[in-house]
């Protein structure tokens, strides 16, 4: 069986191929990617495969029997029709199955809305398609909250909008993990599961970097409206809109859902004890 992942060279598309490359071998993993330079370091074929590129894309997609699509990160206009061009290339190159990684979120009333509406479109028309499926609703990555660590500490404090709610987060690891099981298992067809591990609060966050960094942080919360001008002062209109509407959907709840990652993995999530207890090792 040829196993194809879009978006290879991107973090959560790499980690993926890695994950499945470990369950089956690396004879069996296609990488597609608009720069196919940028994936040749995972060690298996790579094709071409550009979201606006049908023609490319179908014949990127000969010979292979399931498919990964990572979903796409144009405006949420755009990703619907060069989703809908991923799902009809596959159609035409004889794919017999599909798994997409879709996200968890408030589906109306925020500035992340429409990235949810569009994956949840693509989510439908997937199950559309006539073909077998499987819909990962990823959860946060935990892992920019880690990166952007030197900066938490010049100000002694995590600062959003997200209050006392509880957001499901994970790694990109463990969704690699879950992502191929759910494409070598023929069980997993026809669900739709939420990926995450343990929920947490902002101050549980803030605990956690804490003890994996010997840091003191605390957490502070703004209004939506605050946090919006902060992030856009920072990051420009449109990300700084996006991520102030994340955090906005984490303070109404809209990230705190049951997860199925024990379902979809065949295992739990990994801890946060675990995970940031890792790291502190690895940072002494």
């Amino acid at each position: 069986m040829k196993i194809a992942v879009t978006a290879a060279s991107g973090q959560l598309g790499s980690a993926i191929v890695e994950a499945v490359v470990e369950c089956t071998s690396a004879e069996s993993v296609i990488a597609l990617a608009r720069t196919p330079q940028r994936a040749k370091h995972l060690g298996v074929e790579v094709r071409p495969g550009d979201y606006n590129e049908p023609l490319q894309l179908e014949q990127a997609l000969q010979g292979v029997d399931t498919l990964l699509i990572v979903s796409g990160m144009d405006a949420p206009d755009k990703r619907i029709e060069q989703h809908r061009n991923v799902i009809r290339a596959a159609k035409a190159a004889g794919v017999k199955k599909l798994v997409y990684t879709s996200v968890q979120g408030a589906e109306e009333g925020t500035a992340f809305s429409p990235v949810i509406q569009s994956n949840r479109q693509t989510e439908q028309d997937i199950r559309d398609s006539g073909l077998d499926w499987v819909i990962g609703r990823n959860g946060i990555y935990i892992e920019p909250d880690v990166e952007y660590i030197e900066n938490y500490k010049k100000v002694g404090k995590i600062v959003n909008c997200a209050a006392d709610g509880k957001c499901g987060y994970t790694t990109r690891q463990e969704l690699g993990y879950a992502y191929a099981r759910m494409l070598t298992k023929d069980k997993h067809n026809g669900n739709t599961y939420n990926l995450h591990g343990e929920a947490l609060t902002q101050t549980e966050l803030a605990s956690y970097l804490n003890l994996a960094f010997g840091t003191d942080l605390k957490f502070e919360s703004m209004t939506v409206d605050e946090y919006k001008q902060d992030r856009v002062a920072e990051l420009g209109d449109f990300i700084g809109t996006v991520i102030a509407g994340i955090y906005q959907g984490i303070r109404e709840g809209k990230s705190n859902n049951p997860s199925d990652f024990e379902a979809a993995a065949g295992r739990a999530h990994q801890s946060w004890d675990s995970y940031f207890s890792s790291l502190k090792a690895s940072n002494p």
